[in-house]
């Protein structure tokens, strides 16, 4: 194992661990059952977009197991589970995208995608879930709380994300291992 592996594999047990502490411990939240805000609940998963795929993947995967382990409500867990897909799916485009982080309009773009795949896939489960109601309850379930609460929540945990990025970059180390370059 080389020495840009073990860092990489460092810094994702320490994201998984962040992105499972983070909804648990957190004071700023914001539940409207079946739903519930965590203010920067999603910032380890994105902060591991902007160092690779495989820290993406792992991290997602690692705070699905999390919560899942921790007692949360199924339909927490398979929501954390769709992480996967866009966490993924932003870390391959940063990979061919490396320097997107010096414009401000492609990461403007970047949240917006990684926001509607988000809400999409989160809509998908809520959709599974919750559809035994009457339909004013389900489309207000489905389209306003779930689509775009997830779509204002992600893009605010996004620019959280953004905020540690920068400070993080300053350490040379995660500047050689990661994807995105800012400055």
């Amino acid at each position: 194992m080389t020495n840009k592996n073990v860092y990489q594999l460092s810094l994702t047990a320490m994201l998984v661990a962040i992105g499972i502490i983070i909804p648990i411990i957190s004071p700023i939240k914001i539940t409207i059952e079946p739903m519930s805000f965590t203010l920067a609940s999603h910032v380890a998963i994105m902060v591991a977009i902007f160092i690779s795929k495989e820290v993406a993947l792992s991290t997602a995967l690692g705070t699905t197991v999390g919560f899942l382990l921790a007692g949360f409500p199924l339909p927490v867990v398979l929501r954390a589970f769709t992480h996967v897909v866009w966490a993924y799916g932003a870390a391959w485009y940063i990979s061919k995208h490396k320097d997107m982080g010096k414009s401000g309009k492609q990461m403007f773009f970047l949240n917006l995608g990684i926001a509607l795949l988000h809400a999409l896939l989160e809509m998908a489960v809520t959709f599974l879930y919750f559809t035994n109601g009457d339909s004013v309850n389900m489309v207000y379930m489905i389209f306003g709380l779930t689509g775009i609460g997830t779509i204002l929540h992600s893009s605010v945990d996004f620019i959280i994300s953004i905020a540690v990025w920068k400070v993080l970059c300053q350490n040379r180390k995660i500047q050689t291992i990661s994807n995105l370059k800012m400055s």
